[in-house]
């Protein structure tokens, strides 16, 4: 029996990853930095697509497969062959979690479905996650790029006068694999007293309208149809970029003190006692007499110099940086952004972005590379042609039916 508390939140939870390209493995990742014994299912051969995805590459592969595959181990099996197949379904057997992105049913088919799992491991949780769901958009072949353009997303971004623009992420996968955690973490914190597993479903579509927030709002509360405004805010006035001496300033504005207090910084305090100007929602209607004033006033000096000034008057404003500038100033605020990844041996092999919560006590990162393709499929494949231990975990956080999965496999703590 284990005893005494976990290292890490979810110490002792072992989810089989048949997911692939970027919503079901970062989801798969945020439950290895937090403890979680991850086991990645590949393709032989070629692995997870984005293993492919190139440039740019670092020099251990795909950068875009490395961002989110950190803290795995990787196995390759061929689902269309029978012992392969016997081998997925074993470690079905044995998780506490799976995640997939399969095209609905696709799993189904190879007895790998939730309704084929439950009896032999009623604990599972079992994460799907789609482009479109699994109704009437099951067909549907789900890529951010395609579901920023269908739910919306894209008709708010980019120049009115331009053409609508994506964002400069895959921004839509990115929300889903944060609503799919969410949606495992609950499952689990709900098994711990109920003893029995959930399947949840999340799709592209539902997690991008999940997050239109206010201007979704806009449209189903007040009959709004929003509209590109490039970096403009449809509700406060100024929230956008300024044009200063040399590059543009981001500046914003949330209420009428700071407003006031931006006017005086840059030398037009009239302006906050202006009646087109002295409330936001003014500011909003005369918007178009408002900005060239500002400008005026910011075309004195440079963006990084008003950044300071604004700044030490309480006002937020800052200039555009690139991502490395970014890193940069959060190194300078004591962030730690970024993690040392190491490799087997334990030699630091590459940096990435660390997972973005802080822990008090302090939880100490796991820092295991993201592994080659089928680098742990001997060490696993063994452990699952074992028979399978009754040994239960005796932690607080694991219910009882929870197997120990202890294992073969490299882990950094």
């Amino acid at each position: 029996m284990k005893s005494g508390p976990p290292s890490a939140p979810l110490e002792g939870i072992l989810v089989a990853d048949f997911s692939r390209v970027l919503a079901g493995p970062l989801a798969t990742m945020t439950l290895a930095d937090l403890g979680a014994r991850v086991i990645k299912v590949e393709r032989p051969g070629t692995g997870d697509d984005t293993r492919q995805w190139t440039p740019p590459s670092s020099p251990t592969g795909a950068t875009y497969f490395e961002g989110v595959n950190r803290n795995k181990e990787s196995i390759t099996l061929d689902l269309t062959d029978p012992d392969d197949l016997e081998l997925a379904r074993e470690l079905a057997r044995r998780a506490d979690v799976l995640v997939e992105n399969f095209k609905p049913g696709g799993l189904d088919k190879l007895g790998l479905g939730y309704e084929s799992l439950t009896d032999a491991n009623p604990g599972l949780v079992y994460a799907s996650i789609s482009g479109f769901g699994s109704a009437g958009g099951r067909d549907l072949p789900g890529y951010d790029f395609i579901v920023q353009a269908l739910g919306g997303l894209m008709s708010i971004t980019g120049d009115p006068e331009g053409d609508p623009y994506k964002v400069g992420v895959a921004l839509v996968d990115v929300l889903t694999a944060k609503d799919a955690t969410i949606g495992i973490l609950a499952a689990l914190s709900e098994r711990a007293y109920s003893g029995r597993g959930r399947r949840i479903e999340v799709n592209l579509l539902s997690s991008l309208q999940g997050a239109l927030a206010n201007q979704g709002q806009a449209y189903l509360g007040a009959g709004v149809v929003p509209q590109r405004m490039g970096n403009d805010h449809p509700s406060i006035v100024p929230y956008q970029l300024l044009a200063t001496a040399d590059t543009p300033l981001a500046v914003a504005v949330g209420n009428d003190g700071q407003f006031a207090r931006l006017c005086k910084a840059i030398g037009v305090p009239e302006l906050a006692a202006d009646p087109r100007f002295v409330t936001n929602s003014l500011r909003v209607r005369h918007r178009r007499e408002l900005i060239p004033l500002l400008e005026s006033g910011l075309a004195g000096a440079g963006a990084e110099a008003w950044q300071d000034t604004l700044v030490a008057a309480g006002v937020p404003a800052g200039r555009v940086a690139s991502i490395g500038e970014g890193i940069a100033f959060a190194e300078s605020l004591g962030l730690a952004p970024t993690i040392e990844v190491h490799d087997g041996g334990g030699s630091v092999i590459g940096r990435q972005i660390r997972h973005p919560i802080t822990w008090t006590p302090a939880l100490p990162p796991r820092t295991q590379a993201p592994p080659a393709l089928g680098e742990h499929t001997e060490d696993v494949v063994d452990w699952l042609r074992h028979p399978q231990s009754t040994t239960t975990l005796c932690t607080p956080q694991r219910t009882a039916h929870s197997p120990s999965h202890s294992g073969p496999g490299r882990t950094t703590p």
